[in-house]
């Protein structure tokens, strides 16, 4: 059996007050100050105590409490009834339609602590919704016990391959294989860093993000304009992304690297034959951007040999200028479907970048057909970014997250994607697969939203059209 993968989490507090969803407010007048055994002091999870309410006497003022478990014994159990709860408004401020606060919330829980989130108040959302919230995965196996990936009673793996495969080998007189084998490299986790186009950076930010790939055994996609003498320690984590005007120019950040990003242009050919005479071990991944046609294109660049595709959404996942397309689950879906048809699925590996907000998207996008991911926003929400924009508008970041201590940064970064590991494996243990591998393109263990309507709706009404009703 291989070592078993881990990445270890460390406690990594946040360096600005969080933003928490739930207030208390604390009705002073009525409160008779004399309780020994007052509710706040009694809160399970110590989140009074956390947020230095005891250092301001329990004034009777409003308190928005970062990590509350919203379990209401505070508010219950108060002899006085003078403890109640309210929503924090600048809360709902946070994020955007698609980054909502709640997810801002829970990355920031997990960039610090390393842990999987559990609500004490249980799940009270929708089943159902836009986007990856409309997918449900088969989790039938959740109550067998060897299932067990986080406490490690089975050995789960989640490994994955980058680069192109054989579809046969042969071999001369002497045994030896007579093929050109395409370079392979293996990650210990099914997702590579990216460097979002937003945000408030330095080369002490971006070293953040190249020191906790490196931490991870990952890789980390950047511009080498972008890669300062500070990121030299991390050259083995860090993925060079060029276009086919560029490869000249970055010579010395090709050369040694094991992923290199290439923009895709009708050049790509030539394009890729540069880039492997700098590093003939590279696997070089072309970069484009999804559209209707992607699953054309991707069936096209794989009948030329390439080894890699990355597809690209916009931030909300969604494909098309000014992301007017389709969701990024439904694109996946196609182009997997379309090369399994042509059989070319198993000769090159699909990327997708877009949209990867929390643990369970990685999944989801997994088992629609990419190999593995490509992670950026939720690694800058893990450096206490609030997705404000003010950086895009040349407003000053509230959290100066350029002056991010790049220790302190890779902490947050490597805790996230400690965390996101640990809940994937729950989700293979519940699955039944030992590997995840064999989730890529498992459409069969999981429901569809839209697919459950056409099946349920589509003969009932196309009676009635033929009925002229």
């Amino acid at each position: 059996m291989p070592k078993k993968y881990h990445i270890e989490a460390k406690a990594a507090p946040p360096r600005h007050t969080p933003i928490g969803k739930h207030g208390i407010v604390d009705f002073n007048e009525d409160c008779a100050g004399a309780c020994h055994h007052c509710v706040k002091k009694e809160c399970i999870y110590d989140i009074y105590k956390k947020e230095g309410i005891f250092t301001r006497e329990m004034a009777g003022e409003l308190h928005y409490l970062y990590n509350c478990m919203n379990c209401l014994r505070c508010v219950q159990n108060c002899t006085r009834a003078v403890v109640t709860r309210t929503v924090n408004p600048e809360f709902r401020w946070l994020g955007d339609a698609y980054w909502k606060p709640e997810i801002l919330l829970t990355t920031w829980y997990q960039a610090e602590t390393g842990k999987i989130p559990v609500s004490g108040a249980g799940y009270r959302g929708p089943f159902a919704g836009p986007g990856f919230d409309n997918m449900w995965t088969d989790m039938s196996e959740i109550v067998r016990p060897t299932r067990d990936g986080i406490h490690g009673r089975e050995y789960i793996s989640t490994s994955v391959d980058v680069g192109a495969k054989l579809t046969e080998l042969s071999f001369d007189e002497a045994g030896r294989i007579a093929v050109a084998v395409p370079p392979v490299h293996e990650l210990p986790v099914p997702f590579v860093l990216g460097i979002p186009h937003f945000g408030d950076w330095s080369p002490a930010a971006y070293e953040c993000f190249a020191a906790a790939a490196h931490a991870i055994n990952t890789l980390c996609v950047i511009e080498p304009d972008l890669v300062t003498p500070n990121l030299e320690p991390y050259r083995a984590a860090i993925a060079p992304a060029v276009s086919g005007a560029t490869i000249e120019r970055h010579r010395a950040a090709i050369a040694g690297a094991r992923l290199v990003q290439l923009d895709f242009d009708e050049s790509f050919a030539a394009n890729i034959a540069a880039v492997k005479a700098i590093a003939p071990g590279a696997v070089v991944t072309v970069k484009a951007a999804l559209d209707p046609e992607s699953h054309l294109l991707a069936e096209r660049l794989a009948a030329a040999g390439i080894e890699s595709i990355t597809f690209v959404a916009n931030h909300h996942g969604r494909s098309g200028a000014y992301g007017s397309g389709e969701f990024i689950k439904e694109s996946f879906r196609r182009i997997h479907a379309h090369l399994m048809a042509t059989g070319v699925r198993d000769t090159v590996t699909l990327i997708a970048s877009g949209g990867i907000a929390l643990a369970e998207h990685m999944a989801k996008a997994i088992i629609c057909g990419a190999d593995l991911v490509v992670v950026d926003i939720p690694f800058l929400i893990a450096l206490e970014c609030r997705m404000c924009m003010n950086c895009t508008l040349g407003r000053p970041c509230p959290v100066d997250i350029a002056g991010t201590p790049p220790e302190h940064g890779a902490r947050r970064i490597t805790n996230l994607a400690s965390a996101w590991h640990s809940q994937l494996l729950e989700v293979l243990g519940a699955m039944g697969l030992r590997e995840v591998r064999r989730l890529r393109g498992e459409q069969g263990r999981a429901m569809f939203q839209e697919d459950l309507e056409r099946e349920t709706f589509q003969a009932l009404f196309a009676g009635k059209r033929a009925k002229g009703q």
